[in-house]
């Protein structure tokens, strides 16, 4: 059995934040082929799909597509504030390596 990934506070209250204009939209978390590192991560606002993993909280969605869930098995969706600006993160158990920016891995 796969572990799901999880989906910190931090991430939840920030999806609150973004859907004040309450358009239903959620966060989609995806991965694709390319990058620098051989696979890289899709992080953008969608509507839900029938084959989606939806984490919920406080009306707040997040999704992974059937494809994706393997490569996020146990990944932790975050999202951080720093001085060069603020983003989605995703700490994930199952990459061997990534790049410096965050968004491509290796398996």
């Amino acid at each position: 059995m796969t572990l799901p990934p999880k989906v910190t506070d931090r991430a939840f209250a920030r999806l609150a934040e973004i859907d004040a204009a309450g358009d239903g939209q959620a966060l989609r978390v995806a991965v694709e082929g390319g990058g620098c590192s051989g696979f890289q991560y899709d992080i953008k606002l969608d509507a839900p799909a029938d084959d989606d993993l939806v984490l919920e909280k406080d009306g707040q969605k997040v999704l992974v597509d059937s494809v994706s869930l393997p490569f996020l098995a146990g990944a932790t969706i975050d999202f951080t504030e720093e001085l060069i600006g603020a983003r989605f993160v995703i700490d994930n158990p199952n990459a061997a390596s990534s790049c410096g920016c965050g968004t491509s891995f290796a398996m």
